[in-house]
């Protein structure tokens, strides 16, 4: 078949699709994607099914994703996209402050089940819904149930048909905290179309503007501005909790290691055997990502000779405790206020890394290991300005904590870390000017 019979074909089964031509530019990829997406429609439903179940997400909730809405809003909305917990918490200060100044009430879908437990859990007022699949049908009903009057992405996971029904219903398109993507180098002219729609683009750095410069786009429509996650309000640290554990630990030399899984918890033993060695009365605290870890890193820590305590048992940190096992929801942020030292867990696994300005904007030296995808822009930014140290090995982290705690050098990782944070305190005024700017600029 020549190109031009296969534009054609494309072409005339996209107008049946959608019931709409395609704009004469639309990448070749997309339009293919396009086509495709339209055909297999029932396997892309079935298998959207099975993960959906295999997520643990409510079966009776399967709907949203083919489109149907149960009890709908007739009122205006603001969608913002996010398709995991790491992106949707992000957007919780940003939503609450632009519902009110736009005085709209606030849409948030999700992919993940995680993602909308979270906002359950946290955005009480909003609206949520699971992502409809890129299938014409959920599509059209999504978009035509929702009076959508702006479309806000979170770092990516952009649904091109998705993107180009707004496009055609004249809705704002904006995505904030844009990162590298090997999916946007591997398909430019593909990104390049689809990001043309959008009328602003936030990302974290320079290198990833120059990534989306090199796709075309208008440098006006790129903006460089702090991690949206540093809009996040700081940690509880309840100061009966903190000086408690305090007056219990005394002068003694302090690590943590914090939000923890089983790939990291060996190392993390393995280390305080060093570290022990060379400051006899040392304490760790590990608190596990998930408390439920609780009775196995005490089981472990046991075998390996430790004097172990447990803050979900109630135990007491005594002068022979050598680790404090807080397995328990929601006080993370004290035990950050208490160490000057982190190794931040889900590092040596792949889990992707967790938020390190939480630790940071504590005052507490930062460690992580290599595997940090979730957070690199994050992570790299602290640092630069030299608050985080990166752990190349698991075998490593003994040497490191044990060079931390002999020198300087967590004091004043801690100053550059709390400095840091210091200078980006006030972007969330930074995000909601661009943001209204942009929304101002598509209004009639």
């Amino acid at each position: 078949m020549s190109w031009r019979l296969l534009q054609g074909a494309v072409s005339r089964q996209q107008r049946l699709a959608d019931n709409d031509m395609v704009p004469k530019r639309t990448p070749l990829m997309l339009q293919i994607w396009m086509l495709a997406s339209w055909c297999l429609s029932y396997p892309i439903v079935f298998l959207s099914r099975v993960m959906h179940r295999r997520m643990g997400a409510d079966p009776k909730r399967f709907a949203e994703r083919l489109g149907h809405q149960s009890e709908p809003s007739s009122d205006e909305v603001i969608w913002f996209h996010a398709a995991s917990l790491g992106e949707v918490m992000q957007i919780g200060p940003l939503a609450q402050h632009l519902s009110q100044a736009e005085k709209t009430k606030v849409l948030v879908t999700t992919t993940t089940a995680a993602g909308a437990d979270w906002v359950a859990r946290n955005m009480p007022d909003a609206l949520h819904r699971f992502v409809p699949i890129e299938t014409p049908s959920a599509v059209r009903r999504f978009l035509g149930t929702w009076a959508i009057s702006a479309a806000i992405f979170v770092e990516g996971d952009l649904g091109p048909r998705l993107v180009m029904g707004l496009r055609k219903r004249g809705v704002p398109q904006i995505l904030l905290n844009a990162r590298h993507s090997r999916t946007r180098a591997r398909f430019p002219a593909v990104f390049g179309f689809l990001l043309a729609q959008f009328s602003l683009i936030t990302c974290r750095s320079r290198s990833v503007a120059q990534d989306l410069s090199a796709l075309g786009l208008p440098d006006e429509l790129i903006h460089v501005v702090p991690d949206l996650r540093l809009t996040l309000p700081k940690l509880s640290a309840p100061a009966a909790v903190t000086d408690a554990l305090s007056d219990a630990i005394g002068a003694r030399p302090l690590w943590l290691a914090g939000s923890t899984h089983p790939a990291d918890e060996g190392a993390v033993l393995a280390a305080h055997l060093e570290v022990v060695n060379a400051h006899p009365n040392a304490l760790l605290i590990i608190a596990p990502r998930h408390p439920y870890r609780g009775e196995p890193l005490h089981q472990l820590a046991n075998d390996q000779g430790f004097e172990v305590a447990r803050r979900s048992l109630g135990d007491e940190i005594s002068t022979n405790t050598q680790i404090y096992i807080a397995d328990t929801l929601g006080e993370i942020g004290a035990f950050f206020a208490l160490s000057s030292i982190t190794f931040l867990g889900g590092s040596f696994g792949n889990e992707g890394g967790h938020n390190p300005y939480e630790p940071a904007s504590f005052g507490s030296a930062i460690l992580y290991g290599p595997h940090v995808k979730n957070f690199a822009g994050a992570y790299a930014a602290l640092g630069e300005v030299g608050a985080a140290f990166k752990i190349g090995e698991p075998a490593e982290l003994g040497t490191a904590v044990v060079d931390h705690l002999g020198e300087d050098k967590a004091s004043k990782m801690a100053r550059a870390g709390l400095d840091y944070m210091a200078q980006t305190q006030d972007c969330i005024s930074t995000y909601l000017g661009l943001v209204e700017g942009a929304l101002a600029t598509k209004r009639p």
